[in-house]
């Protein structure tokens, strides 16, 4: 397994979670990394992505000012701190490492996937 997400849960809207993925060396740390969700009966959307050293960051604008994107290069590791969660977050959440070294939304770019962690906001 290459890219590890963890920290989903239940919260309440107007609450915080924070996400975690690691990646291993080979697959992470010169690459941009994302997050994407995937809500019940829709398609996989994206949320964040930030560049192989963090210089730049890109959010969708459904989350733009309530979450943010950050990585850890030594630990090979990127977070999503996710705060002001509405009930339309629900959703799998996935992280996934780029092809490429800059950010980018275009999920075509993104080559490895985890395997998802479940985030349900109730009302």
């Amino acid at each position: 397994v290459q890219l590890q997400a963890s920290g989903g849960g239940l919260a309440q809207a107007g609450g915080s979670l924070r996400l975690s993925c690691t990646t291993s060396r080979r697959t992470g740390s010169n690459n941009g990394m994302g997050w994407f969700r995937q809500a019940p009966g829709k398609e996989r959307e994206f949320v964040a992505t930030i560049s192989w050293n963090g210089g730049s960051t890109y959010y969708a604008d459904s989350v733009k000012g309530r979450f943010t994107i950050s990585r850890d290069r030594i630990k090979n590791a990127v977070y999503l701190q996710m705060n002001s969660l509405k009930p339309e977050d629900t959703a799998v959440y996935y992280c996934a490492s780029s092809r490429y070294a800059q950010a980018t939304s275009d999920i075509s770019a993104y080559a490895y996937w985890g395997q998802g962690t479940l985030v349900t906001v109730s009302s």
